[in-house]
């Protein structure tokens, strides 16, 4: 397995788990590990719900000299290498103890005794998953695997355990991999009543994955009655980035699973019923078309982020008055955006691109040559993006612009960057003051 367990094995162990710890590392819970100069720390950070629930194993104090110390010493299983490791955790609950005139409440646990090789070189915003097992597994009763935020496992994980957009940390039951009851009992209980009529194949017809352009209307509409507001102005916006993050990858997310749930369910249940035949029968000899649905899911959910962040971007700059063209062809490129439009590229100096990309990896390489024909700024989500990548595109003339709580959260890398800007400063800074001419009068 490496130090890269792939979902199959994961998720056997969370089959053998009755509760489970995930947390989105952030740069504390992993600096230790490529840098010397925090090596004595060799830890992670156990957020104060999760250490006062019964997840671990009870903390006491066993040094009287120390009482404001209180820690316990256990076996873990660290699947990624095949180690049993003796870890502690470490609970400082008063800050300088000896100075009675400073004495004060400290809420810090501290998790030690870990690999340090599986820590190293990871993205940021990586998980750890933590299960807690029903019978121990080489005398251990939890197990430990960092997955890296930029693995396929990662986005399994997320997209399995429901992770929103500001996800931090929690406590899961293993059984929520499971789809809500409600939602699943219901789509049995009308394909059953389909079967039992004989118009299933009228009902598979009804089914239908909605176009981009309606998934993002229903989601900008919800979100926009959930905050009493008639529009998305990111000028009266106070966070118009993490609003266009909560759209694009919570509330649209949503709207689309329960569609896709009941579209991919109705198609895989014209095969299995084909002609009245066996199931069995039918799922054999149907195999490779089984898996063409399957293979066509998930690419259509990749697919389905990018439209979605560009659908929520341009209802920013339409509701702000912004002038914009959107994919526009100019010189062999298609950017999302030029502001006010092409024509003005190389010849007005307000002009901008702005490019879109949900997740980054090595794609934001080729703004690099948009260079010359104006200021270019790339807008992303991804909380994955690494200082190097960042310090590459400062060398490039690119500004990042994030969502508002990406850039101060302590599991991202964008804080202390200039050449990150909030969605705020994009539109407060970059278009209001800069560039006012990019704003239509009322």
């Amino acid at each position: 397995m490496g130090f890269h367990p792939e979902w199959n094995d994961i998720s056997a162990l969370i089959a053998q788990s009755e509760s489970l710890f995930i947390k989105k590392l952030s740069r504390n819970d992993t600096s230790w590990a490529d840098s010397h100069k925090n090596g004595h720390q060799n830890g992670f950070y156990i957020p104060r719900f999760i250490a006062e629930s019964a997840f671990f194993p009870k903390l006491n104090n066993s040094n009287p000299e120390k009482p404001h110390i209180f820690d316990v010493e256990y076996l873990t299983f660290w699947p990624a290498s095949g180690e049993i490791k003796t870890s502690t955790i470490k609970h400082f609950s008063m800050r300088n103890p000896n100075d009675i005139e400073k004495a004060r409440p400290r809420y810090e646990w501290h998790h030690t005794g870990i690999p340090k090789e599986q820590f190293r070189a990871i993205s940021p915003a990586s998980l750890l998953v933590i299960g807690k097992v029903r019978e121990s597994i080489c005398g251990a009763s939890y197990w430990f695997i960092v997955v890296d935020s930029v693995s396929d496992e990662a986005e399994i994980i997320e997209t399995a355990f429901d992770l929103d957009s500001d996800f931090h940390y929690g406590l899961f039951d293993p059984a929520s991999l499971t789809e809500p009851a409600s939602e699943t009992d219901q789509l049995i209980a009308e394909l059953s009543q389909a079967i039992k009529d004989g118009t299933l194949e009228q009902f598979i017809k009804r089914q239908a994955l909605p176009s981009p352009d309606s998934l993002a209307r229903q989601a900008q509409d919800k979100w926009l009655e959930e905050n009493k507001l008639s529009g998305m102005c990111p000028f009266s916006i106070t966070h118009p980035g993490d609003a266009v993050m909560l759209i694009s990858r919570d509330i649209e997310y949503s709207i689309y699973k329960q569609a896709e749930l009941r579209f991919r369910a109705a198609q895989v249940a014209r095969i299995l019923l084909h002609g009245g035949g066996d199931p069995v029968g039918n799922l054999v000899r149907a195999f490779s078309e089984l898996d063409s649905i399957f293979l066509s899911a998930a690419q259509t959910r990749k697919s389905r982020a990018g439209l979605s962040f560009e659908h929520h971007v341009a209802r920013l700059f339409r509701d702000g008055r912004v002038r914009y063209e959107a994919q526009a062809v100019f010189g062999g490129r298609r950017p999302d955006f030029v502001l006010p439009d092409v024509k003005a590229l190389n010849v007005n100096g307000d002009a901008v691109i702005v490019s879109l990309k949900t997740t980054l990896r090595e794609r934001w390489k080729q703004l690099a040559l948009e260079k010359p024909l104006g200021a270019i700024f790339l807008a992303t989500v991804d909380d994955r993006v690494s200082g190097e990548a960042i310090d590459e595109m400062e060398r490039n003339s690119i500004t990042l612009v994030v969502p508002e709580s990406l850039k101060k959260a302590k599991e991202s890398a964008y804080d202390g960057y200039d050449n990150v800007i909030t969605f705020r400063q994009f539109f407060d800074d970059e278009v209001s003051l800069k560039r006012p001419s990019l704003i239509l009068p009322l």
